[in-house]
């Protein structure tokens, strides 16, 4: 929520978001059937500038190279997504020692786990020749070990989804499994696969405590996170999102604390151009701010290396980009925006924010912005963003109190917002810290001639709004009578 004018005899509302303003979300994150919302290949996507990738040639290399795969904008490769409107045990029925004979065929070549997985898992009886005729297991003679492992890794990061089927792959050794070929495959696609359907199975709350005791298993998908590939990091910031809102959050976080992965994560935040990867790593950091122990945990050691720094970044990126590509990316500065609300309620946060006057400079040039009708959507964050900020920043108030044209676009975004009452309760907030910094200033006649003259001409918006309120607006009655004391605007609020 919007913070106060600071006064103490002037009401404050809470910082934390309302209705209004939160996020969305289910307890623990659901899981994602393959293909859902993967992004594809051949535009940009690059996490550092400079590291566009070219497809990958047919041996999959990915390491050695500082070359990155784009993924923007192709067909699909992942196959069997259920109806969305069905579940999918009510669309696909498995049988188990299918899925079993799914994970063996992801089993390195030459690797431990082969003798392992016939020692320690459920007999598989079944003739390989009916599995596939009956479930579609893919035939060696009709596709490549490539493609075949592929295929495999598909239908299991589809079957994930699935609680009964999840249990069964942690039964049978499936986590041995991807951790083997994340730490020994060369191609990204084998990696993406992996960390895809894992990031399917942590969404079951009842298998992480046992996901997370396997041997390894953190520090090797923390590792992901020095790929150089869209897919694998958006799959890896899924995974860890996912089990950041489980009851092994802890554990994962305490991997992540680190200088060089904190930085690293930060490092992708200001460089990706991808969107899927923008909104993965937005909602894994999202899901940071929402546990306050995660907060105590990580949000300092963020801020020290230049979080602030790298989500204004990102936001001025977002602003500065061409209009052809805004059109491709709608949703992207209403994500980047919402997050930097969730920031901006955050104390600690909030403060580091003030003491960046770029920050100020580009959230003001946005409500100053002649476009800001045509893209009304982001006028209430940034709006809420701005009265954070001056909570904890009252220095930045002598500024902005000078700055008429910003005070008259700021009136003008009351009908923008008719229906938000957080963004109104905040936009009250900025008015009445401005007008207490003009009431204790001592202005020549001409100025206070053209705030007047200001509020007149805006006099209908500001009618309109206070039409709107209700017995139970009582905050915000607050900052309007507090407005009145101010300046001396009765005249204008009377009616």
């Amino acid at each position: 929520m919007a913070g106060g004018a600071g006064k103490d005899d002037e009401p404050e509302p809470p910082r934390e978001l309302d209705a209004a303003g939160e996020r969305t979300s289910p307890d623990h994150h659901a899981p994602a059937l393959p293909g859902a919302s993967e992004e594809e290949e051949g535009a940009s996507g690059a996490v550092e500038a400079g590291q566009d990738d070219a497809p990958e040639p047919e041996d999959d290399q990915e390491e050695g190279g500082d070359t990155m795969e784009d993924e923007e904008d192709a067909t699909t490769h992942l196959p069997f997504a259920p109806a969305e409107e069905e579940s999918l045990e009510e669309t696909i029925k498995v049988d188990p020692s299918y899925t079993i004979s799914l994970i063996r065929q992801l089993i390195p070549k030459g690797s431990s786990l082969e003798k392992e997985f016939g020692d320690s898992t459920q007999p598989d009886n079944t003739d390989r020749s009916e599995k596939s005729d009956k479930q579609g297991l893919p035939e060696e003679r009709s596709v490549s070990p490539k493609d075949q492992w592929e295929e495999c890794g598909y239908i299991l990061w589809e079957l994930a989804a699935s609680t009964p089927q999840a249990e069964l792959m942690i039964n049978n050794l499936v986590i041995e499994v991807l951790l083997e070929n994340l730490r020994t495959a060369n191609s990204s696609r084998v990696k993406e696969i992996c960390l895809g359907i894992m990031a399917n199975l942590v969404c079951h709350e009842s298998l992480v405590a046992a996901i997370s005791l396997k041997n390894g298993l953190i520090a090797t998908v923390v590792e992901q996170l020095f790929l150089k590939h869209v897919k694998c990091l958006s799959e890896t910031f899924r995974l860890l999102a996912a089990i950041l809102q489980s009851s092994a959050s802890v554990s994962w976080a305490q991997a992540l604390l680190p200088d060089e992965i904190l930085s690293r994560i930060l490092l992708i935040v200001g460089k990706t151009d991808s969107t899927t990867l923008l909104e993965k790593i937005i909602d894994f950091l999202s899901t940071v701010i929402d546990n306050r122990d995660l907060i105590a945990m990580l949000i300092q050691p963020l801020l020290k290396l230049g979080l602030v720094d790298r989500v204004i970044g990102l936001l001025t990126n977002e602003i500065d980009r061409p209009p052809d590509e805004k059109l491709d990316r709608k949703g992207s500065l209403d994500l980047i925006l919402h997050f930097m609300l969730e920031l901006s309620a955050i104390h600690c946060v909030s403060k580091a924010m003030t003491s960046n006057d770029r920050l100020m400079k580009v959230l003001v040039n946005m409500i100053k912005s002649p476009d800001k009708v045509e893209v009304a959507s982001y006028c209430a964050s940034v709006v809420i963003v701005i009265s954070n900020i001056l909570t904890d920043g009252k220095h930045l108030v002598p500024k902005i109190s000078r700055d008429l044209p910003f005070l008259e676009s700021l009136l003008e975004v009351l009908p923008e917002i008719p229906d938000d009452d957080q963004a109104r309760y905040a936009l009250w907030s900025i008015l009445s810290c401005i007008l207490a910094q003009v009431q204790g200033t001592e202005l020549n006649s001409s100025s206070l001639d053209q705030f007047a003259s200001l509020f007149l001409g805006k006099f209908g918006l500001i009618k309109a709004d206070l039409e709107k309120l209700t017995p139970e607006d009582a905050l915000l009655k607050g900052w309007i009578s507090t407005c009145n004391r101010k300046f001396g605007l009765k005249f204008l609020f009377s009616g």
